[in-house]
């Protein structure tokens, strides 16, 4: 079954999400972001290759062009190819999240972005799923 994380009080959504893939590729993993849309797509994208002075992380906005890449980004669910960790950047649950591994969910200090992390919240424990929360300030 699925295992599902939420991160609250998230400054920076692209910043976290870099530092989450930065720790899941050091351990061997495969990552999906799920974006709104392709702008998101696009910032996704650039703070992931620019995440480091000194590195960076590779990553493809689909996974037909670049299917070796251990980050696929995307806003289209039918490109997301892998099924390992999946990170949502999307507004509402994911229809395909469970057929991952792992279920990220990056939560914002606002109020907006509060009360839909906690219609979330909602879904995933009404059908069972086991859920950790992480405040990233304390």
């Amino acid at each position: 079954m699925t295992r599902v994380e939420f991160f609250f009080n998230v400054d920076d959504k692209l910043a976290k999400t870099s530092e989450l893939c930065e720790k899941a590729l050091a351990k061997g993993r495969e990552l999906m972001v799920f974006t709104p849309g392709v702008a998101m797509n696009e910032a996704v994208q650039a703070a992931l290759w620019q995440h480091s002075a000194t590195s960076f992380l590779a990553s493809s906005d689909h996974a037909a062009l670049m299917p070796q890449s251990p980050i696929t980004v995307s806003h289209e669910h039918e490109s997301l190819s892998k099924d390992d960790v999946l990170i949502n950047l999307h507004d509402q649950h994911p229809p395909f999240f469970s057929r991952f591994r792992y279920l990220v969910e990056l939560v914002g200090s606002g109020d907006d972005d509060k009360a839909t992390a906690r219609l979330k919240f909602r879904f995933y424990r009404d059908r069972g799923y086991d859920i950790k929360s992480t405040d990233v300030r304390a």
